[in-house]
């Protein structure tokens, strides 16, 4: 039963709570006032919190997997270099609903948000590749067999678990996962090594918003000097008094409206702590923090630093061959293993490196390199390049 007969069946039915599977430990989800409060570590709260939710996280994530699916492809099989192949076809249109850059995008993002990326290849009525989907890696939980190896993949959508046996060759799924150090099965996202600058980032910004909405304003205290020396409000003055401040002069929208004092009331301003003075300058090392553990330099992401156009060109140069290219190699690398064995002969999957742009100055030094070694012949050059042998020279 392929995977889209599973949503058809599903579609009609009442929303029930997803069962979601996590390959992390317990968390601590909430704390006390007064206490640090991190965010959970699940795939599900780290993408609500590190991507739907933080704008240095979204944008990480949205360039890494766009850059990625948007390099062309090379596709040889047997040493040799197809315009036409099945496999090519297969990925141009690998379903009824996306393209080739849709699919390869979903497919980074995934493993970008929880270290793990699962395809499900569908066959036709004659038994040949058909449709390619990107599983959604939340909703895929592993089945270990007796000695740890896969032998099956559970995907639970809503009340519904579909199993995909993987026990025999070859599978209906291939799972690409990042390294894990301390885990067997499943791969470290990016999220979860910049989990605590995601909690220091959101912080930041709450607190500004808070900032905001206090008209911008330091707080300041009360002062209650009644007569005869008490200092003592009455119940009932003191819950008027607040009753006053927080519907006459709390929030954005009473910014500047005067205070009436009365019944020696005195009111003395509190300056920014240095600790709030430097609250800026955390948010922008929790950002810097979130852009290394993608592998993205600052100032791509708008990151205040060094932005020259120089510094721009080589920290671009730098992102396509340190992140984007190591991605693309590894995940075309499984693509190109896991198809071979439904077609029978060997399979090479790669990016075109000489259609990158970061890349282009690199290329034309390569190309003069070569071009001005003179000891070596045209077929020889052409070989260095990566180019066919031409006949009659």
């Amino acid at each position: 039963m392929a995977l889209k007969d599973l949503f058809r069946r599903t579609t009609a039915q009442p929303a029930i709570p997803e069962s979601k599977a996590s390959a992390t430990g317990p968390v601590v989800a909430y704390a006390s006032s007064g206490r640090v409060a991190w965010s959970p570590r699940d795939t599900v709260s780290l993408t609500k919190v590190g991507f739907s939710s933080n704008p240095i996280g979204f944008r990480a994530v949205k360039l890494i997997s766009e850059a990625a699916a948007a390099l062309p492809l090379i596709f040889r099989a047997q040493g040799d270099t197809y315009d036409v192949h099945p496999v090519k076809s297969l990925l141009r249109g690998p379903n009824p609903s996306q393209t080739q850059a849709d699919l390869l995008e979903a497919l980074y993002g995934q493993i970008l948000l929880s270290g793990n990326g699962y395809l499900e290849l569908v066959l036709g009525d004659d038994l040949s590749p058909a449709e390619l989907h990107v599983l959604r890696s939340d909703r895929m939980s592993l089945v270990p067999g007796a000695d740890g190896w896969p032998i099956a993949y559970d995907y639970t959508v809503g009340a519904r678990k579909h199993r995909f046996d993987v026990s025999q060759h070859p599978s209906a799924i291939c799972h690409i996962k990042s390294f894990h150090p301390q885990d067997d099965h499943y791969g470290l996202s990016p999220l979860q090594a910049a989990a605590q600058a995601m909690d220091v980032h959101n912080a930041a910004s709450r607190w500004s918003k808070a900032l905001l909405d206090n008209a911008a304003r330091p707080s300041g205290a009360l002062v209650y000097n009644g007569p005869d020396g008490h200092s003592t409000l009455a119940p009932e003055q003191y819950d008027r008094l607040v009753f006053e401040i927080e519907s006459n002069h709390q929030g954005a929208r009473n910014a500047g409206r005067p205070m009436l004092l009365e019944g020696g009331l005195d009111w003395k301003p509190m300056g920014f702590s240095p600790s709030d003075m430097e609250f800026h300058k955390t948010k922008e090392a929790a950002a810097r923090e979130i852009a290394v553990a993608f592998g993205i330099p600052p100032m791509i992401l708008g990151i205040p630093g060094d932005a020259t156009y120089a510094n721009y060109q080589e920290a671009n140069r730098a992102f396509y061959r340190l992140t984007v290219l190591p991605l693309v190699q590894k995940v075309t690398a499984h693509l190109a293993n896991w198809l071979s064995s439904y077609y029978g002969e060997p399979l090479d999957i790669a990016p075109d490196l000489d259609h990158v742009p970061a890349l282009a100055s690199e290329r034309d030094a390569h190309w003069r390199r070569v071009a001005d070694a003179s000891f070596l012949s045209d077929d020889e050059k052409r070989a260095l390049l990566g180019l066919a042998h031409v006949q009659g020279g």
